[in-house]
C-alpha cells in the first residue's frame, strides 16, 4: 500500500508588527516569517475513513478527534485517509505547529489522492497561519495572515526554546495595549545574516510584552538565550511562548542548543538555520 510522508516545519516570526483589528476581531498583522528544519511529521495511506493516530515526544496532549486541524484539513478532500501525526513541537506554542501540521495534510492529502489543493478561502477558514505554512518558505505577511509576499532571506542560524508553559493566544492580543503600531519598513535585500540579524533586531514583536505579562517565564527565557554565547538577537515568536535566539552560524547555534539544554532540561529546545523548508516539506511517495 502506497503511502506519503510530509514533514511540517516549525514557522518562527521573526518579526510581527500589530497595526490594526477589524470590526469582526481579527487583528491586523505584518509579519516577517520564516521556517525550521525542526517540525512534525505526518504519514497519510489510503482507508475507508478518515482517521487520526498521534505519537510522537510531545504528542500526549493532542486530541486525535475531529477538532484536530490535521483532520480538519484532510477532510475538505472528501476521501477517506488513514493518517498518523508525529508530533515533534510542543503545543499552543506560537511556531504555527498545529497550523503547519493543517498545512503538511493538505499539501499529502492532495498528493495522496491527486486533487488540487482546496481555494484560499477554505484554506484560510482553517486558520490565520494556515495559508503561510502551506508553502513553507519565508515571506512578509500582511492583513489576517493571508496577504503573503515571498523575501529572499540568509539562512539564520537560530535556537528555539519553549518553557512549557502554554499562553493563550486571545488573552495575550486582548492585553496588548496598542493595536495600530507602525508596519514594518520596506523589507532590504541582506548581504549576510549579520546584516539580516542587525535589521531584525530594529523591528519587534508587539505581542511579546503582553505574553511576558501573562507568562513572566519568558523573560526567563529570553534572558537566557540573550547570555548564550554568539547570540545576536533574542526575541518571542508569535504569541508564545517559544522564543529564539539568532546566532552568526550554525555551530554556534549547535553549541549554545546543548548548553541550554543542560542548564533548563525542563524546557524543550531544539536547534537549526532558519530558512526557506519548501523542499524539505514535499510530499514523499513511500
Amino acid at each position: 500500500m502506497r503511502r506519503i510522508d510530509v514533514f511540517a516545519p516549525a514557522k518562527v516570526n521573526l518579526a510581527l508588527h500589530v497595526t490594526g483589528q477589524r470590526a469582526d476581531g481579527y487583528h491586523l498583522l505584518d509579519s516577517l516569517v520564516a521556517f525550521s528544519p525542526v517540525g512534525d511529521g505526518l504519514t497519510l495511506a489510503p482507508a475507508e475513513g478518515l482517521g487520526l493516530k498521534v505519537s510522537g515526544p510531545e504528542g500526549a496532549a493532542v486530541p486525535e478527534g475531529p477538532e484536530n486541524l490535521v483532520l480538519k484539513a484532510a477532510a475538505l478532500f472528501g476521501v477517506g485517509a488513514a493518517v498518523v501525526l508525529e508530533k515533534c513541537l510542543p503545543a499552543a506554542s506560537g511556531i504555527g505547529g498545529g497550523s503547519s501540521d493543517a498545512a503538511a495534510a493538505l499539501r499529502g492529502m492532495a498528493a495522496l489522492t491527486g486533487q488540487p489543493l482546496p481555494e484560499a478561502g477554505a484554506v484560510l477558514n482553517l486558520g490565520a497561519d494556515v495559508p503561510m505554512c502551506l508553502d513553507p518558505r519565508p515571506a512578509r505577511t500582511r492583513g489576517i495572515g493571508d496577504d503573503l509576499t515571498p523575501v529572499t532571506l540568509p539562512t539564520l542560524p537560530a535556537v528555539l526554546v519553549n518553557p512549557r508553559v502554554e499562553v493563550p493566544t486571545p488573552s495575550v492580543f486582548k492585553a496588548l495595549r496598542r493595536k495600530d503600531n507602525p508596519p514594518l519598513p520596506e523589507i532590504p535585500a541582506f548581504a549576510d545574516a549579520g546584516a539580516c540579524i542587525a535589521w531584525l533586531a530594529e523591528q519587534r514583536n508587539d505581542l511579546q510584552a503582553p505574553a511576558v505579562a501573562q507568562a513572566p517565564v519568558i523573560a526567563e527565557v529570553l534572558a537566557v538565550l540573550a547570555a548564550l554565547p554568539g547570540c545576536q538577537l533574542a526575541r518571542m515568536s508569535g504569541s508564545g511562548a517559544t522564543c529564539f535566539g539568532l546566532f552568526g552560524t550554525e555551530a554556534e547555534a549547535a553549541a549554545a542548543q546543548a548548553a541550554l539544554a543542560a542548564s533548563h532540561p525542563g524546557w524543550w529546545s531544539a536547534h537549526g538555520a532558519l530558512g526557506d523548508q519548501a523542499q524539505k516539506a514535499a510530499p514523499q511517495l513511500r
